[in-house]
């Protein structure tokens, strides 16, 4: 990264990386105090919307230091968007993020109508906003991140061969429910902050039935705000309802499934999210 940069981001990289499905992807690698993977390879832990995330969660690799609650070392992947397509990160996330088959819940219609009106965004950003969550394909995103994407963390960064994470927050959280009902023994622990079960009908609703009474070994750790949940505006209290009716179908099944109450808006809410996650999945 350029000098003015490695003053709010240190031992931070930047590389653009074309997946195997054709899209392209800007990724920042942010290593810990004093990396030496000759010494010792730390796992890594993939930080979703990295366009937005990065500022706020990447400086929290100093926890790895903090004498009064110190974090396992890691290196941490943030992974957004590149070039032009940086500029439209909130539409071209619906894509990565949102499970393939998802429903659109008419709540998040009426937020993006309100969008409009307001003057946020125009007619023609939100038409291509939806449109994207009409072809999701959230299956080949993941396979990005594990199968063309981390390889690539392995060889140049020295990863460790286990232990790693996955952090996403809103649409990122469903994704984060998404891999972790999905992808096996790949993640040691995922993080879902405000996950974005907008939808009753959502698909990890499906994939959780399916799943039977065994769980996956993988940690889980699930955040909510309190401002969503005591806000007057439907697609937030939808997401809350919808999350807690999720964890509440694993009470009684085998599982690590932790929980935490955030005191945020569903804008402010990312980095404690993610600080949470730090905290319970991967103290020392």
């Amino acid at each position: 990264m350029s000098t003015m940069w490695q003053g709010c981001l240190p031992h931070t990289d930047y590389f653009e990386m074309r997946s195997s499905g054709g899209h392209d992807y800007g990724v920042w690698v942010t290593t810990p105090p004093n990396y030496d993977p000759a010494a010792a390879q730390a796992p890594v832990v993939y930080v979703l919307d990295g366009n937005w995330a990065v500022g706020m969660t990447a400086p929290l690799i100093v926890t790895q230091l903090d004498p009064m609650q110190p974090i396992q070392p890691y290196v941490q992947v943030s992974v957004g968007y590149a070039g032009e397509e940086a500029e439209h990160w909130e539409r071209l996330r619906n894509r990565d993020l949102v499970p393939p088959g998802e429903p659109i819940a008419k709540e998040y219609i009426d937020a993006v109508e309100m969008g409009v009106e307001a003057g946020t965004m125009t007619r023609e950003q939100a038409d291509a906003y939806l449109a994207e969550l009409s072809d999701s394909r959230g299956d080949m995103f993941l396979n990005f991140l594990t199968d063309d994407l981390h390889p690539r963390i392995e060889r140049d960064y020295g990863a460790a061969p286990s232990g790693h994470g996955l952090f996403g927050y809103s649409y990122g959280g469903l994704f984060s429910l998404y891999a972790w009902l999905t992808n096996g023994t790949f993640f040691e622990s995922i993080g879902a902050g405000s996950p974005g079960i907008i939808n009753a009908d959502s698909q990890v609703f499906a994939r959780l039935q399916a799943m039977g009474d065994t769980l996956p070994a993988t940690k889980l750790h699930v955040t909510f705000n309190d401002r969503e949940i005591l806000g007057d505006l439907a697609v937030y209290q939808n997401l809350s309802k919808n999350a807690a009716t999720f964890l509440h179908r694993l009470t009684s099944r085998s599982g690590s499934v932790t929980s935490a109450l955030m005191h945020d808006t569903h804008v402010t809410g990312l980095q404690a999210s993610f600080l949470s996650y730090l905290r319970t999945c991967r103290a020392q």
